[in-house]
């Protein structure tokens, strides 16, 4: 083993540069191997587009979010576009040769499940794979926890308490709808932090009428302002989610959005006397400095990465059990789907007995139901 690869694939994510510049310095430090990163995820590794990574192209990258190898989340190349022919090809064995022509020995992918889908692909191409769970959302399975998740719930906390001064100068009703895609992780997190009424998260319909029961709760006990933290994908009782735009050429073609807005017109027309606003934090959630947590968090990942690949434990993604850091199998955090199919549900959503909601709901946190 003397030469790593290493990518960061889907969306940016609090954390990254900080995984980036672990897995270097184990690497070089620890192991004596040479470290290249691909630019822009697998599309660096198609067109072969790379830079050294030395300890200097790391230094003081620790605490940027971001990622300085930059990132894309519609280069599958499995089932690539080709903008000349204007058709889609599976254009992987392209990426082996490049691979083989660097003489790359083993290839540390950081992402989340369309990032990691591929991942697992080229691992049952030969390739010696490590995957990084990488997002926001806190979604991927196999693990108890990804990087950049406490510093996206930071940002919600952070927002709620700047909502609250206004929220109470003007006795209102203030809405912050959240990132999470499909589950609730996000919302409960930061709202539990924030000191929100009530937490509309996808894995529970909700009631708009449970809600204006918080609000009036509220005016009773003389609180005449109430904060509510929404998930993008909540949906209520008919079960219809509120999704903003399609992208067609996109591997998550759909984007969701207007779930906050959705529930302050229900709210404006049952509560008619009540000033209701709603603020989406939208990419807020992935910009800035990355919480010490998470710079804690990403380094153990990129350490364990290195440190799988010098044991040869191919194929697997590291991950955090019970504190401590492990390995699981691609198959296993992916499904055993077929190649160039990109992950479609099986993502890990908030349980109803997990002690966020019991904790939730414990303090009278409004959960919609």
């Amino acid at each position: 083993m003397k030469k790593i690869g290493v990518l960061t694939g889907g969306g940016d994510c609090p954390g990254l540069n900080a995984v980036i510049r672990a897995v270097t310095q184990t690497a070089i430090k620890k192991y004596g191997y040479e470290v290249i990163g691909y630019k822009f995820g697998y599309r660096g590794l198609y067109l072969n587009d790379f830079e050294a990574l030395t300890l200097d192209r790391v230094a003081g990258t620790l605490p940027e979010g971001g990622t300085i190898l930059f990132s894309s989340n519609k280069d599958n190349l499995f089932n690539y576009y080709i903008e000349e022919e204007d058709v889609y090809r599976d254009v992987s064995d392209i990426a082996v040769e490049n691979l083989n022509k660097e003489n790359v020995d083993a290839l540390v992918v950081i992402g989340g499940d369309g990032t990691l889908t591929s991942a697992r692909d080229f691992a049952r191409k030969g390739i010696n794979v490590i995957g990084v769970p990488k997002t926001i959302d806190n979604d991927l399975p196999e693990t108890d926890i990804t990087f950049g998740f406490n510093s996206a719930y930071n940002v919600v906390s952070e927002a709620l308490g700047r909502l609250r001064t206004t929220a109470k100068s003007h006795h209102r009703v203030m809405i912050l709808e959240v990132m999470g895609r499909h589950t609730g992780w996000i919302a409960l997190a930061g709202g539990i932090a924030g000191s929100a009424s009530a937490i509309i998260i996808p894995e529970i319909e909700y009631d708009i009428n449970k809600v204006v029961e918080v609000i009036e709760k509220r005016e009773y006990r003389g609180k005449l302002f109430t904060l509510i933290v929404v998930a993008e994908g909540a949906k209520a009782v008919d079960g219809i989610i509120s999704v903003k735009k399609k992208v067609t050429d996109s591997p998550d073609s759909i984007r969701l959005g207007g779930a906050g807005e959705k529930i302050a017109s229900e709210l404006e027309k049952l509560l008619p006397e009540k000033e209701i606003r709603c603020t989406v934090l939208g990419h807020l959630q992935r910009g800035g400095d990355t919480s010490p947590f998470d710079r804690i968090l990403s380094t153990r990942y990129g350490v364990g990465a290195i440190d799988y690949i010098h044991k040869k434990k191919f194929g697997n993604m590291v991950c955090i059990k019970k504190n401590e850091l492990t390995y699981a199998s691609l198959e296993d955090v992916i499904g055993r789907g077929k190649t160039g199919e990109t992950q479609k549900g099986g993502s890990k959503t908030v349980n109803l007995n997990d002690e966020m909601v019991r904790t939730a709901r414990s303090i009278e946190i409004c959960l919609g139901d």
